[in-house]
């Protein structure tokens, strides 16, 4: 069948050849028609697929049918997966998911960033592939996802207008009803397990999100490694002291043995945000630490921590081995969040300097120095974009010699790049959780004097399409 000739509503076959990006892969036609497919398809798989919009350069399809299913396939053991979100890669092999993370990164830097034989290593795995997690959100409603086996019956085991767990994608007021996520500890998921009793006997209402009424919003749970805290933090639509109180000690007399702090944050915004205006300590401390190499982290329940605590660690470590740091060197950590990466970086400078736009970081990542007895880590509030007033702020300090970047997911701003370019450091170190903004900032960078060395991609997040990179960037000699 010529290309020409193919329409909406024809049914194709084709090889997968490759993940592609919005959790759709691509195959080819036999005239080399290019073919993105909708579906939880794997590279290798073959598929019937049905066209649904024919464009000039490919062709959209939706996966009917795996007539033959790829090599790289494993049986997820999520029942929930394929209608949750989370682990879209959970059908594909360990290995393979490896594999495909290097492309990704390789395959951007070449194709959007213009690299030749970009000097990407292999992915360095995770240590765990399942409950690896140290912080999830769940989410309540009063709209249950059904399940595909659920549609057909008349009747139903859990009622349709109570769910705690997560979204179901792309839809913001269904939620999926879940007993158990792979990705949590099992610790967490006893709690999820328990709220969700809590809840049922206590007759609390989910939140609905077009009405803008009910009391249930989110529970978000983070669990320590080193120091076994555990943090429950309940979302509310306002507050109820006595009802609090109930829940945190439901929660203590059922794991009497767990070092339990729980928190409520209540919002009366119209939004699903697991995050309020107003915080209320229920129980213990409100806060929890964790511990990143040799440091202590004090972690409240709105603040930002890396959530795969051991990858962390080989990420820092990472970045320290690629820098080259030297004992008199000062070092700029932009977009520094809460300061575990400057604190991290501190021992092996003579100054390392924060910089980070959000005040409530600054202040957690000046507790976080305190804490830890470092006395070379300074932090100062600044946009990136305006250079002028940067270095105004910053000339009570040497000029970097190294820079550690580790912007937001959609990359650094043009003009907070321009910024770092300026600075003129002999080594710029880019974390990226996004490789096609490494890409594109890092073009930037090898048009202004700097060369690409190494790109080390972490992986954070398996069973996931995510991938962290630290991308080492040195300026040519004149």
């Amino acid at each position: 069948m010529e290309s020409m000739t193919l329409k909406k509503g024809d049914i194709i076959e084709l090889v997968i050849i490759d993940f592609a990006d919005k959790d759709r892969c691509f195959g080819r036609l036999e005239n080399g028609m290019g073919v993105m497919v909708s579906g939880m398809l794997a590279p290798g798989d073959r598929v019937r697929a049905l066209i649904r919009k024919v464009k000039q350069r490919f062709i959209d399809a939706q996966a009917l049918q795996v007539t033959e299913f790829s090599s790289d396939r494993v049986e997820p053991p999520c029942r929930y997966f394929g209608v949750c979100g989370g682990c879209k890669l959970m059908h594909v092999s360990y290995e393979a998911q490896l594999r495909y993370k290097r492309k990704k990164v390789a395959d951007d830097l070449e194709h959007i960033g213009g690299f030749i034989g970009p000097p990407v290593a292999p992915v360095l795995p995770a240590h765990s592939t399942e409950h690896y997690r140290n912080k999830v959100e769940f989410s309540c409603s009063s709209m249950r996802y059904l399940l595909p086996e659920e549609i057909p019956l008349e009747r139903l085991e859990r009622p349709k207008d109570f769910a705690l767990g997560f979204h179901a994608p792309g839809n913001y007021e269904k939620v999926l009803d879940i007993d158990y996520c792979y990705l949590a500890t099992e610790r967490m998921n006893d709690l999820l397990r328990l709220t969700r009793q809590f809840a049922v006997e206590q007759g609390l209402s989910p939140y609905a999100v077009k009405a803008h009424e009910g009391f249930l919003r989110n529970l978000m749970l983070r669990s320590s490694e080193e120091s076994g805290d555990i943090m429950v933090n309940i979302v509310t639509s306002w507050h109820d002291r006595e009802l609090m109180t109930q829940y945190a000690d439901f929660l203590e007399s059922s794991l009497p043995d767990e070092r339990l702090t729980v928190v409520n944050n209540v919002t009366a915004k119209k939004n699903t945000v697991a995050t309020g205006e107003q915080e209320y300590t229920i129980r213990g401390e409100g806060s929890m630490t964790e511990r990143l190499g040799s440091l202590d982290f004090r972690v409240s329940a709105n603040s930002f921590f890396q959530t795969n605590t051991r990858q962390a660690e080989v990420l820092y470590d990472e970045i320290v081995r690629v820098a080259g740091l030297r004992d008199n060197d000062t070092v700029y950590d932009l977009y520094c969040g809460t300061g575990t990466i400057t604190l991290y970086l501190a021992k092996y400078c003579r100054q390392v300097v924060g910089i980070e736009v959000v005040e409530s970081s600054l202040r957690d990542a000046a507790r976080n120095a305190s804490g830890n007895g470092i006395e070379n880590a300074d932090f100062f509030q600044a946009d990136l974009k305006d250079f002028h007033s940067m270095l105004l702020q910053l000339s009570r300090y040497e000029s970097p010699g190294v820079i550690v970047t580790d912007p937001p997911r959609a990359g650094m701003h043009p003009k907070a790049l321009d910024t770092m370019i300026k600075l003129g450091a002999r080594t710029i170190v880019y974390v990226s959780c996004n490789p096609s903004n490494l890409a594109r900032d890092g073009r930037e960078l090898s048009l202004n004097g700097y060369r690409l060395v190494s790109v080390q991609p972490v992986d954070m997040f398996p069973h996931t399409a995510h991938v962290e990179s630290v991308a080492c960037f040195e300026r040519f000699v004149q």
